[in-house]
C-alpha cells in the first residue's frame, strides 16, 4: 500500500527506479488496477497514477527474487523515506 502524502510521484517513482538499478539479475514490475509498469521505468511508475492509500502489487523474478521483494516492499511502506 502506497502511504506517503503525495503518491508514487517523480520523486518517489525516482527512488524505486535507483532501487531496482542495483538489483542486476531481477526483473521488477508493478501493478495497480490491471495496468504494469517496469520497476526501471520512472515514467511508468507515475502512469500508474498511484495514490496515498492505493494498492499496487510488486513482482520480482530472477536472482535473489524475494529478497529483492522484500527490499522493495519495505521501501514502498517506508514512504519512499518522504513522510
Amino acid at each position: 500500500m502506497i502511504v506517503n502524502k503525495r503518491g508514487l510521484h517523480a520523486r518517489a517513482s525516482a527512488k524505486f527506479v535507483a532501487a531496482v538499478a542495483g538489483m542486476e539479475g531481477s526483473d521488477v514490475r508493478v501493478s495497480k488496477d490491471g495496468h504494469c509498469a517496469a520497476g526501471g521505468s520512472i515514467l511508468g511508475l507515475m502512469m500508474l497514477g498511484a495514490a496515498k492509500g492505493d494498492t499496487v502489487q510488486l513482482c520480482v523474478s530472477g536472482l535473489e527474487a524475494e529478497q529483492r521483494l522484500e527490499e522493495l516492499s519495505a521501501l514502498v511502506m517506508d514512504g519512499f523515506g518522504e513522510d
